[in-house]
């Protein structure tokens, strides 16, 4: 009976308590809000290069991956928080959109094995026999120190859909001058039939995210036309257009003994390994030269070991950018899947006046990476990389359109489709 009493009071802990975190807070973002947690990564299972969607009542699961920096384990939780299209919190209680017991402690951890810098390796699979989800839409994933809800080590944005085959993307360059070589237009049709939706021009609302980002989605798009059933979103304003950048940067850490592409040293400077990159230009006024890259994102590997979990060591990366066309006052970043887009301490770069070019040093676990340096005009403002990377049209990129609907009287956003397409499958000039 006393086992009974204290999950029920759990359950109704969660149903209105969870509710309780501000709509400005930072954790709805993704977010990782302590110093030690390293590597978070969230994708479906066995595919660790794909963006974190679930099929609402699918089978497919998704893997939560991170370390913890230190020398002895902790205990973490995790529960869910249901948002709305703009990733504000839900107007619907816990237990409307999850079945089962709303926290649970992450079981799976690891210590490092014959690493320089020790780390517990945490992972987590969902939906599980604990918990499922019950509704689409968008979702947090939290995970924080046992007994101290309030204040979370990470925070994960997925999203749960409730279709994947509504939607026809069309990809090109674009028609506005100012933009046409450098930018790509997102054209697509959506299929509403059987979905009973009411009103779509006022109540449907479509997102597009370019290589699964959320810093720079295209937000809130309203049909262009409405008819039968079919929206069709097709403009001629620069509402769907995005600039398009250019394939990304790249080293390859997973060897401690081999020199990979772009890397001029290894260094042992005990108790930890140093790798440096080759400097950097600026490739604002480059030409354009396809290759093949992970658009942003990065994988754990190392040569050393059979399990990169818990094998692959963390060891110091040093960039350098050499770049002359910096606004006084504006900061330079390392920006990537890495750091999720982010603007923070561990990756700015700082000025070296002896050197005279941009540098910084950061901790990361051995694998291959993907990344691009970044420029914010002040603190807030948006990331910009076309300043050192420029920005082309044939540049190949991924494209995820999700669609929402919410009709009168509905408390939340379904996400009733979602739809993909990359530009070197489907763009035409």
């Amino acid at each position: 009976m006393q086992k009974f009493l204290a999950i029920i009071s759990v359950m109704l802990l969660s149903v209105f308590h969870l509710q309780g975190i501000d709509n400005d807070s930072p954790f709805y973002s993704n977010g990782v809000f302590d110093k030690r947690i390293k590597s978070v990564q969230l994708y479906k299972e066995g595919w660790n290069l794909s963006y974190p969607v679930l099929k609402l009542n699918g089978t497919d699961k998704l893997e939560l991956h991170f370390d913890l920096i230190d020398d002895n384990n902790e205990t973490y939780y995790y529960t869910f928080f249901h948002c709305d299209r703009n990733w504000q919190k839900s107007d619907i209680f816990t237990n409307e959109y999850l079945e089962g017991f709303p926290e649970n402690p992450i079981d799976d951890f690891r210590p490092s094995f014959n690493t320089t810098v020790d780390y517990f390796h945490y992972k987590l699979l969902f939906p599980n026999e604990r918990v499922s989800l019950k509704r689409s839409g968008n979702y947090i994933l939290y995970v924080y120190p046992a007994y101290d809800q309030e204040n979370p080590v990470l925070t994960q944005r997925f999203i749960v859909t409730e279709d994947d085959s509504r939607i026809d993307i069309k990809m090109h360059r674009p028609m506005m001058t100012i933009a046409d070589n450098a930018g790509q237009q997102i054209d697509f049709t959506v299929n509403i039939s059987g979905l009973n939706i009411i009103d779509p021009a006022r109540n449907v609302f479509a997102f597009i995210l370019q290589n699964g980002r959320w810093d720079n989605a295209k937000k809130n798009l309203q049909p262009e036309i409405s008819g039968g059933n079919q929206l069709i979103y097709n403009s001629l304003s620069d509402k769907n257009i995005f600039i398009a950048g250019n394939e990304f940067r790249y080293f390859d850490i997973r060897s401690i003994k081999y020199l990979s592409e772009n890397l001029v040293s290894i260094d042992f400077i005990p108790p930890n390994y140093h790798f440096f990159l080759k400097p950097s230009e600026n490739r604002q006024l480059k030409p354009y030269f396809y290759y093949k890259d992970f658009n942003g994102k990065y994988y754990i590997a190392t040569s050393q070991g059979k399990e990169a979990d818990t094998d692959a060591d963390y060891v110091y990366v040093y960039f350098t950018l050499n770049s002359n066309n910096v606004p006084a006052g504006s900061n330079v970043y390392v920006t990537g899947n890495m750091n999720g887009w982010s603007a923070g301490s561990d990756n700015l770069m700082k000025y070296n006046n002896v050197s005279r070019q941009y540098e910084c040093t950061m901790l990361l676990k051995q694998g291959w990476y993907n990344y691009e340096y970044s420029l914010q005009n002040k603190v807030g403002s948006p990331l910009i990389s076309t300043v050192f990377e420029g920005s082309y049209y044939e540049t190949e990129n991924d494209y995820m359109v999700l669609v929402y609907y919410r009709g009168p009287g509905d408390r939340y956003d379904r996400l009733i489709t979602t739809g993909t397409a990359n530009t070197l499958n489907n763009l035409s000039y």
